[in-house]
């Protein structure tokens, strides 16, 4: 592997599908376009636009064909989307997905809290859509709660990885393991990560972390030494599983590329350009957003010097703790 090619990662927003889910105002539609529009132009490697499920199950994604069809595809950009089940992935392929992603979690409990399933019935599933898509689109499976469970605790290495293996064996390419409730350690993932880069290392792999304990950058750290050059990422830090207590966001895009860019990495997306987006999220959802970029600024941003010792502006009450002491 080349320089260029070691120093390439792949960042992947899921904010409007994975983000907008659970939010309960409901985002119109000429919105969620317009955000998916000006997302595209920055550079991201993949968006995944929406779910095709059932609009009572999601409401907020009830328009899942009418955003897929409106959106203005940016050239060099995927366009993605969760199919729970068959019709679903009918409905995504007569939209021309790009890729479809496929759900089902590493533990039994938050499978059936989650898709109302067993894990069996699960993988009995996808092997019903993999003929239907396959040489049609792309196609990902997602591993929710592969690195701990927030009903049955850990999750141990092995199960996640004889899934994997299962997944392969359909002819499945492409796998993200999905850290839903916040509960993994930057040690756990770059051990988990390493093992199945070495045993699969053809395998498209993305790390999907969220911040519920704020721990989600350090473990793509933590993944990003491990090998993983895909990284899933909410704008704005929104999301969260209505199905896992005290989960919260996903790691925020904008903190992501800021990070990987300031540690010499090349994202391809805008910072600026991501920044003014995620700038207008707080009026589409109508609250504020985790973000901490947004709130502080890139670490490149410099500040006028304070006034000269001695003014009033530099009473002890304005002065950092310990720079003066």
């Amino acid at each position: 592997m080349n320089t260029t090619d070691r120093q390439r990662l792949f960042i992947q927003d899921v904010a409007v599908r994975d983000g907008f889910q659970i939010e309960p105002r409901f985002v119109p539609t000429e919105q969620k376009i317009a955000l998916i529009d000006r997302l595209g132009r920055c550079g991201l490697a993949k968006i995944e636009v929406t779910s095709f499920s059932s609009p009572k199950a999601i409401p907020m994604l009830a328009d899942a064909e009418v955003v897929m069809r409106g959106i203005a595809r940016i050239e060099g950009v995927e366009y993605a989307a969760l199919v729970p089940n068959l019709r679903g992935c009918e409905r995504a392929l007569a939209c021309n997905v790009d890729e479809i992603n496929l759900v089902m979690s590493a533990s039994e409990s938050h499978n059936r809290a989650n898709l109302g399933m067993s894990c069996e019935d699960s993988l009995r599933q996808f092997a019903k859509i993999l003929p239907l898509a396959h040489g049609a689109t792309a196609i990902n499976a997602s591993l929710s709660t592969a690195f701990g469970c927030p009903f049955e605790g850990s999750v141990p290495a092995g199960r996640v990885m004889d899934l994997i293996a299962r997944l392969t064996d359909m002819g499945i390419a492409r796998v993200s393991l999905c850290d839903t409730t916040g509960m993994a350690n930057p040690a756990q993932v770059e051990d988990i990560f390493g093992s199945v880069l070495r045993m699969w290392p053809t395998l498209q792999v993305t790390a999907h972390f969220h911040n519920t304990r704020g721990m989600g950058l350090a473990n793509a750290v933590a993944a990003l030494n491990a090998g993983v050059r895909h990284f899933d990422a909410s704008l704005g830090g929104l999301g969260g599983c209505p199905f896992a207590p005290g989960a919260t966001g996903n790691v925020c895009t904008e903190d992501l590329v800021h990070m990987f860019d300031s540690m010499g990495w090349n994202t391809g997306v805008d910072l600026t350009e991501l920044l003014e987006v995620a700038a207008a999220l707080p009026i589409i959802v109508g609250h504020d957003v985790p973000g901490q970029v947004l709130k502080a600024g890139p670490w490149t941003r410099r500040h006028a010097l304070p006034p000269t010792q001695g003014s009033p502006a530099m009473s002890p009450s304005n002065v950092c703790a310990g720079v003066r002491a």
